[in-house]
C-alpha cells in the first residue's frame, strides 16, 4: 500500500529536502559549502542537465562571497577556467593555482585571505612572464573581465589538431614575428618630421609592439592626421591609431608556414630596400592547417577592388570575393550610427563660428559595383613578406575612409558613396568660374594631405579666395568644385576636368559646392534646415554628365 509521503506531491517532496539541507548546513562554513558543491559537480559532470544547475548555483555562491578569501578566490579562478575551457589545479602548497590549457598557463600566485601576489603567462616552452594587466584585474576583483582576457588567449591559440600540430603553428607564428622585427629595422628614409607618425604612417611594418602580457604581437598601421593635429596620437606604444593583431587562424586547407626565420642576419636587401627571403622549402617549412591572420582593430570597410588586391598579394590565400558587398559609405554609416542607406544621404557637418556645410552623397552614382565592399575582420596571410604590401592597401583604404568620414555627421538625411586615394599624397585642384590660381591648388593639396578633413579644406578654400578675389565669396549664384585626385608620390597630374574617365583610371572626387553666407545669428537649428550653409555634393570620379554647366 502506498504511503502518505509516496503520495507526496513533487514539489512538497522538494521543499522537504530543502529545508532538511538547510538545517544541516545551518552551523556549516562556506568554505564547507562550496566543498560540498564542487563535489557534486565533479560527481555529475557527464551530465549537463543535472551540472549546469549546480554551477550556476557555485557561481552565485562566489559572487555573494566576492573571494574574500583563499578558498573562495581559488573556487571563483576555478569556475573561470571551467567557463572559458581551461584546467585548473592547485600547487602541492595550495599557493598558487594553474589556470592551463594546451599550449599556455597562467600561474596565480596566492596570499593568506585571497589576497594575489602575481600573476604569470607562460606559452608552451617559454619561461613564465608578469602580466601587469592580469594582476590588476584579479586585485581589483574585476572577474569578469579577467575572465575576457583569457578567452581572448584561449581563441588565440585556436587552431585545429592535437598538441603537436597546435605546438607547430605557434613556432611559426614565433618565428614571423621575428621576420617582422627585422624588416621593421631595416634602413629606411623619412617622410614626415614626427617620427612616431612617420613609423606608423610609412615604415614597411608599421609601429610593431611584440607580444606580451598575454597579448599577440601588434601594429598600428595608420592614424589620422587631423588626431596628430588636435594631439591625439601618442607617443608611446600604442597610439588611437587603426591596429592589427598577428595571430595565426584555422584553415579549410593546409599552407606551407615558416619553421624558422627566412631573413638571414643581417638581413640581404634587393634594390629597393626590402630583404631578400630564403624559400619556402621543405627544410625551413611545413604544410600545417592554419595561416598567419592580421586581425584588425577595429573591423575596416573595404572596396571590393582592395580586397581583391590583398587576394592577389597573398597569392590567394585571402579570398578576394567577398560574399556579401554594400556601397561604401553605407558601411561607414553603419560603424557611426544606425541610419539606414537608401538613395543617398545628406550629413550637415558643424564647424567653428557658427558655420555649417551640407555634404549630398548621391546614392545612384555611389550605388555602382565598383563603389561596393565589404566590411574587413581579418586578413589571412602565409608569408612575412605580404605583410608590407597588405599594410599598403589598408593605409590606402582607412585613407578613403577617414576623408569620406569627415563629411559624415548623425544628423543625415540619404546617403551616397566614396572614391580611392593613395594614402601618401594627392592632388587638389579648385575649379571656379573665372578664376585659376595654381598655387592655389598646391595649397589647397597640403591643407587636405594635413588634416585629411573635407570640411577643413573647404573652410580653408573659403577664406583663401575671400582673401584674394574683390568678389564676395562663396557667391550664391556661383558653383565651386573641387577635385581630389589621388597619384603616386612622384607623379603628381593635373588633368582637365572637361576629360571623361571610366571606373578604371585614376580615382578621385568631384566636389560640387554651392555656398551661401551663415547668418550672423546661425546656430544648431542650422542642423535641422541646412539653409544657409555650404551644401557640397560627392560623386565618383568619371561623373561629368551632372556636373553643373559653368564647370564643364
Amino acid at each position: 500500500m502506498e504511503s502518505k509521503s509516496e503520495r507526496a506531491p513533487a514539489s512538497l517532496k522538494t521543499k522537504t529536502l530543502m529545508s532538511a539541507l538547510k538545517t544541516k548546513y545551518a552551523d556549516k562554513s562556506w568554505n564547507e559549502t562550496m566543498q560540498l558543491v564542487r563535489r557534486c559537480m565533479d560527481k555529475t559532470r557527464g551530465d549537463k542537465r543535472v551540472s549546469e544547475p549546480i554551477t550556476k548555483c557555485l557561481e552565485k555562491i562566489n559572487e555573494a562571497l566576492n573571494a574574500s578569501s583563499l578558498t573562495g578566490m581559488v573556487s571563483r579562478l576555478e569556475m573561470i577556467a571551467k567557463q572559458r575551457g581551461l584546467g585548473s589545479h592547485l600547487s602541492p602548497t595550495e599557493t598558487v593555482c594553474y589556470l592551463t590549457a594546451d599550449l599556455f598557463y597562467i600561474e596565480v600566485l596566492l596570499l593568506p585571505g585571497g589576497r594575489v601576489e602575481d600573476v604569470r603567462a607562460a606559452h608552451r616552452g617559454e619561461a613564465p612572464v608578469s602580466s601587469p594587466s592580469l594582476l590588476q584585474l584579479l586585485r581589483m576583483k574585476k572577474f569578469q573581465e579577467f575572465s575576457v582576457k583569457l578567452d581572448d588567449l584561449v581563441s588565440f591559440y585556436n587552431i585545429q589538431g592535437d598538441r603537436d600540430v597546435k605546438a607547430k603553428v605557434y613556432s611559426a607564428l614565433r618565428h614571423l614575428e621575428t621576420d617582422l622585427f627585422k624588416i621593421s629595422h631595416l634602413p629606411r628614409s623619412l617622410r614626415e618630421s614626427d617620427l612616431h607618425v612617420d613609423l606608423i604612417m610609412n615604415g614597411r611594418i608599421g609601429n610593431v609592439q611584440p607580444a606580451r602580457d598575454g597579448t599577440p604581437t601588434t601594429v598600428e598601421y595608420y592614424i589620422s592626421p587631423l588626431d596628430v593635429l588636435m594631439g591625439l596620437s601618442d607617443t608611446g606604444d600604442v597610439g588611437s591609431g587603426r591596429m592589427a593583431l598577428v595571430m595565426v587562424g584555422n584553415s579549410d586547407g593546409s599552407h606551407r608556414l615558416q619553421i624558422e626565420s627566412l631573413i638571414s642576419s643581417p638581413p640581404q636587401v634587393d634594390s629597393l630596400g626590402f630583404p631578400v627571403f630564403q624559400p619556402l622549402t621543405d627544410s625551413c617549412s611545413e604544410l600545417l592547417p592554419a595561416t598567419f591572420l592580421l586581425k584588425l582593430q577595429p573591423p575596416l570597410p573595404m572596396l571590393s577592388s582592395f580586397i581583391e588586391n590583398m587576394g592577389t598579394i597573398t597569392d590567394g590565400v585571402m579570398s578576394e570575393k567577398p560574399l556579401q558587398v554594400e556601397p561604401l559609405p553605407q558601411l561607414l554609416i553603419k560603424q557611426r550610427s544606425h541610419i539606414s542607406w537608401t538613395d543617398g544621404i545628406q550629413c550637415v557637418v558643424p564647424l567653428p563660428a557658427s558655420e555649417y556645410h551640407s555634404y549630398v552623397f548621391p546614392g545612384a552614382e555611389w550605388g555602382r559595383e565598383s563603389w561596393k565592399g565589404a566590411l574587413i575582420h581579418t586578413v589571412p596571410f602565409c608569408h612575412p613578406g605580404h605583410v608590407p604590401a597588405l599594410l599598403n592597401v589598408l593605409r590606402h583604404q582607412s585613407a578613403i575612409n577617414v576623408l569620406l568620414e569627415s563629411c559624415l555627421s548623425d544628423h543625415s538625411h540619404h546617403m551616397v558613396e566614396v572614391t580611392a586615394e593613395d594614402s601618401h599624397q594627392m592632388s587638389c585642384r579648385l575649379l571656379m568660374p573665372d578664376f585659376v590660381d595654381h598655387k592655389l591648388d598646391d595649397y589647397i593639396s597640403r591643407v587636405l594631405m594635413r588634416c585629411m578633413s573635407i570640411p577643413i579644406t573647404m573652410r580653408a578654400i573659403r577664406k583663401k579666395v575671400s582673401s584674394q578675389t574683390s568678389r564676395p565669396v562663396p557667391d550664391p549664384e556661383l558653383s565651386t568644385a573641387m577635385e581630389i585626385t589621388s597619384c603616386e608620390p612622384a607623379s603628381v597630374s593635373h588633368e582637365a576636368v572637361q576629360e571623361p574617365r571610366t571606373a578604371s583610371s585614376s580615382p578621385g572626387y568631384y566636389l560640387m559646392s554651392v555656398s551661401s553666407p551663415v547668418a550672423d545669428n546661425a546656430n544648431t537649428d542650422a542642423v535641422a534646415n541646412p539653409s544657409p550653409c555650404a551644401s557640397l555634393a560627392v560623386y565618383p570620379h568619371w561623373v561629368t554628365s551632372g556636373l553643373p554647366a559653368e564647370l564643364l
